[in-house]
């Protein structure tokens, strides 16, 4: 009985983090060699011109594979909570290989979801999102100071700059 617990946990666990169980979904990015700071202050800086244009003001970390960081920006006028927000955020993308949207689209869903916010190093909001080079995990970027909606698209100019 012990075992069917812990089996069944581990597939509620595993079905929560984006891995279907049964099912042939396609598996998270293999890991890559560690983002260097050269590439780091790219995103980091794509990061800021499309704030910028937006108009909007922004903390911008980038983290290694593991959830270390690697490089961090805010803007001037970013709100202090910001400062880790983006931290949590690159972390979370990094260490799950997941956006961190994904997070929210769970939760936000209801049931089953709820539980994801049990697991440590979640964060439920976009803007967090893994740097990929060739197919592999190097990084992370995290991105905090506006809606949303203007923090993932933020975050996706600075994924972008490192392709």
């Amino acid at each position: 009985m012990r075992r069917l617990i812990a089996i069944m946990s581990v597939s509620i666990v595993l079905t929560l983090c984006g891995v279907e169980v049964g099912n042939a979904q396609q598996p998270p990015p293999a890991y890559g060699e560690q983002i260097n700071i050269e590439r780091a202050k790219s995103a980091a800086a794509a990061a800021v011109a499309e704030a910028q244009k937006i108009n909007t003001f922004m903390a911008i970390a980038v983290v290694s594979p593991s959830g270390d960081l690697v490089y961090f920006e805010k803007m001037d006028n970013t709100q202090f909570a910001s400062i880790s927000i983006a931290i949590h955020k690159a972390r979370a993308a990094a260490t799950f290989r997941r956006p961190t949207q994904t997070f929210e689209e769970r939760v936000s869903a209801g049931g089953v979801g709820l539980t994801l916010l049990t697991l440590d190093g979640i964060i439920a909001s976009p803007g967090g999102n893994p740097i990929l080079v060739d197919g592999k995990l190097i990084g992370a970027i995290g991105v905090s100071g506006g809606t949303g909606a203007q923090d993932h698209q933020v975050s996706l100019a600075g994924v972008a700059a490192v392709k």
